[in-house]
């Protein structure tokens, strides 16, 4: 049986998800959610919504979102309950993140990998199977927790490291260098 794989994409990443739509769908089911059009005006949020929502509606089984850079469709993507996304720009994460977080929804910057890369890190995410570990689980319920209501976490977890004094990032410039270049 194929996965059934929702993908969208704002101005930013059209192309890719049209490059990727065509490499794919001898491979997995695609629910396309869009843009079905370039427009240059609209706005990642809204499809990140409708693949977002037919991945934790159980509409689809993963879900993959492109936009400029990966990380505004990451942000709006785990706001959606259910949706554990991830910006990915190489394979280990891309797959890793399945097998232990149980990452649902991949999202690509097309203005940071090229197609190549993309088709790469989609097979390594579309492969993967969540691994189940205890450990996993654990962590997955505790995840769950703070959709429904942020937890209190024990102040040793939280407590900053005390510093005395500020650190100071200092830049060292070879002589002859122009600050400005």
């Amino acid at each position: 049986m194929k996965l059934n794989v929702a993908i969208g994409a704002d101005h930013g990443g059209f192309e890719l998800k049209q490059e990727l739509v065509r490499r794919l769908s001898g491979s997995v089911d695609i629910v396309d959610k869009g843009a079905h059009e370039f427009d240059a005006h609209d706005d990642y949020p809204d499809y990140v919504m409708l693949v977002g929502r037919a991945v934790a509606e159980g509409e689809v089984d993963r879900g993959i979102i492109i936009c400029g850079s990966g990380v505004g469709a990451c942000v709006a993507a785990n706001k959606i309950p259910g949706v554990r996304a991830c910006v990915c720009h190489d394979t280990y994460s891309a797959h890793q993140g399945v097998e232990h977080d149980d990452q649902n929804v991949l999202c690509l910057g097309a203005r940071v990998i090229g197609v190549e890369v993309a088709t790469e890190l989609t097979v390594a995410f579309l492969m993967a199977r969540f691994t189940a570990e205890e450990r996993h689980v654990r962590r997955l319920e505790k995840v769950a927790a703070l959709e429904k209501e942020p937890q209190v976490v024990p102040e040793e977890v939280v407590a900053p490291p005390e510093f005395e004094t500020e650190p100071e990032l200092q830049i060292e410039y070879e002589e002859g260098e122009d600050e400005n270049e």
